[in-house]
C-alpha cells in the first residue's frame, strides 16, 4: 500500500527527533557510562530509592534500587522492549493478524505504547485528517473522538448504525456517492478514513457482527481506505469467543487498531497501545517524540513486571475475573 497517500502535511513533516534517537541510544551503552548527550538526568539524584506494590492474589511488584533509576528516567518512545514483546505475542495469539508475517515496508504489524488509547486517537487524526478532509463514522459516536476530529477541519459523515454496529448497506450508500475507480485521483475528495468503536460502542453499546466486519472491511479495500479500529472494550465482551477483529481480517495493512487498559488494569495508570503496519507506527512515533516524548517509564515497567508474572494464561484470567 502506498501509505504516503494517507498522510497529512505535518505529519510527512516530521522527522525523527535526535535527543530521543541519542537517549535511546544511551539506554544500550553499559552504566558505567555516563553521556551528556540526551539531557538525562544522574539518576543517583532521584529521591525515590524502591517501591513494593501488593498486587491482588498475584505476585508482589517489586522496584529495587536499579530497578527504581530506570523506572524514573527517560525511555524510548515507542515503549519499553519488554512490555511491547509481551503485548505483540498477545496480540498475534488473540488475533493472528495475517500481517505479522509481511515485511515492514508492505505492512507487518507493529505497535507503540501509548498514554491512553485518547493519545494514540490524537496522533493518529494528527497524522491521518487533513482540513476539508472527508472522514466516517459511526452515529453516534465517542464524544472524545468528536473533541479530537472537530477542530482539524474535517468533515464528519455519520454512517448509520444499529444494535449491531455500522450498517454495512448504509456505508455502500454513503460511498456511492464516489467513484472507487478515482479515489487516487488527484484533488479526490473520497474518504481516506473510517473509524470505528466495534464492541461495546460508546454511546450506544452496539457490537458489529463478524459478517459486517467482513463487508465493511470489504468495502475499505474497494475504496482504498484506512480503518481506525478503536476497540478499549473488547475484553470486556460477555459472549465467548470474542468476535474476530478487523486486525484479524487485514491482508492489506489497513487496519491500525488502538487498545487500552484502562478499564482492565487501571484507568489512571494511562498505557494504551496501536497497533497497526510498521509505516504508520513509526510515523505515529514520531509524533510522540515531538509531544509526550513517552508514556511514564514506571508504569510501563509496573504493567510489564504484572504481565510477565501472570503469563497470558493468568491475564486472561483476571480479565474474566
Amino acid at each position: 500500500m502506498n501509505y504516503a497517500r494517507f498522510l497529512t502535511a505535518v505529519s510527512a513533516a516530521r522527522k525523527p527527533s535526535a535527543i530521543r534517537i541519542l537517549t535511546e541510544l544511551q539506554q544500550r551503552s553499559p552504566p558505567s557510562l555516563i553521556s551528556l548527550a540526551g539531557g538525562a538526568p544522574n539518576p543517583n539524584t532521584f529521591p525515590f530509592q524502591s517501591a513494593t506494590i501488593t498486587v491482588k492474589n498475584g505476585p508482589t511488584v517489586t522496584f529495587d534500587e536499579v530497578a527504581m533509576k530506570r523506572a524514573l528516567q527517560y525511555s524510548a518512545s515507542s515503549g519499553i522492549p519488554e512490555l511491547l514483546t509481551w503485548m505483540k505475542n498477545l496480540q498475534k495469539n488473540l488475533h493472528n493478524p495475517p500481517t505479522a508475517s509481511y515485511t515492514p515496508e508492505n505492512g507487518q504489524m507493529d505497535m507503540c505504547v501509548t498514554t491512553g488509547s485518547q493519545e494514540g486517537l490524537c496522533k493518529l487524526f494528527e497524522m491521518l485528517v487533513n482540513p476539508g478532509d472527508n472522514v466516517l463514522l459511526d452515529a453516534p459516536t465517542y464524544s472524545g473522538t468528536l473533541a479530537a476530529l472537530q477542530p482539524l477541519g474535517c468533515n464528519l459523515i455519520n454512517v448509520p448504525s444499529d444494535q449491531h454496529g455500522m450498517i454495512p448497506a448504509a456505508l455502500k450508500e454513503v460511498l456511492s456517492r464516489w467513484d472507487p475507480s478515482e479515489v487516487h485521483s488527484p484533488g479526490s475528495t473520497a474518504p481516506k478514513i473510517l473509524y470505528t468503536i466495534p464492541n461495546g460502542g460508546n454511546p450506544t453499546g452496539a457490537s458489529m457482527t463478524a459478517r459486517r466486519k467482513q463487508e465493511v472491511y470489504e468495502l475499505a479495500r474497494q475504496y482504498d481506505m484506512l480503518i481506525i479500529e478503536d476497540d478499549p472494550y473488547y475484553f470486556l465482551q460477555f459472549d465467548k469467543p470474542w468476535a474476530p477483529t478487523f486486525l484479524s481480517m487485514d491482508v492489506d495493512g489497513r487496519i491500525i487498531r488502538t487498545d487500552s487498559f484502562s478499564k482492565i488494569l487501571s484507568s489512571g495508570l494511562r498505557i494504551g497501545f496501536v497497533t497497526g503496519p510498521k509505516p504508520l507506527v513509526d510515523r505515529v512515533v514520531l509524533h510522540i517524540q515531538a509531544s509526550t516524548m513517552h508514556t511514564s517509564t514506571f508504569t510501563q515497567l509496573m504493567v510489564s513486571q504484572l504481565l510477565h508474572s501472570w503469563g497470558q494464561e493468568g491475564f486472561l484470567q483476571h480479565i474474566d475475573a
